[in-house]
């Protein structure tokens, strides 16, 4: 089903159970299968939606972000370069370039509860079962394993090391041992 104001542009694939609602704009090369998108909502170029995708009213899902059994409240967002499995992202979060959901153990899958105004720095992992409280920040690069608290800065990252000189020292030996018999 499609309402009515909605702009489709080229190259884009429905699959069984698509529903699109008024005034959504789902720019060119996405795949759909399963998905609602809501009232308002962008979606792509490039995003691609598994079943349970259920994208809330005026949220903006960008380029090369995979969305499969998760939903996205009003104003959410995930611009380019994610994947958003078996999630909650609340009202007006903004997922950053470069996170994942980790989802999967290998057996089962988990839940990740993102709440709303939650701003997820780039490049960060979220591991399931997780619950990220209303208002958090997460900062780029973190791996976060439990529980955000609301309107708390969660990071996770170790002590950045540095070696002057090693680079050149690895270069010079790597290429005597390519040298030899």
């Amino acid at each position: 089903m499609i309402g009515r104001d909605v702009t489709i542009e080229p190259n884009v694939f429905f699959g069984p159970g698509v529903v699109v609602e008024d005034g959504a704009h789902i720019m060119a090369n996405c795949h759909l299968v399963g998905a609602r998108i809501g009232k308002g909502a962008r979606i792509g170029p490039f995003a691609r939606f598994r079943p349970g995708a259920d994208i809330g009213e005026k949220a903006r899902i960008g380029n090369f972000v995979e969305v499969k059994n998760a939903r996205f409240e009003t104003g959410a967002k995930a611009n380019h370069l994610a994947y958003i499995g078996d999630g909650r992202v609340g009202e007006g979060a903004n997922i950053g370039a470069g996170t994942i959901f980790c989802n999967y153990d290998g057996f089962n899958k988990h839940f990740t509860d993102v709440g709303k105004g939650v701003f997820v720095g780039s490049n960060s992992s979220l591991v399931a079962p997780v619950k990220i409280g209303d208002g958090a920040y997460i900062g780029s690069g973190s791996v976060i394993t439990r529980t955000v608290e609301p309107d708390a800065l969660a990071l996770e990252r170790s002590a950045q090391e540095q070696r002057p000189g090693w680079a050149a020292k690895f270069r010079t030996l790597m290429g005597k041992r390519k040298k030899s018999p």
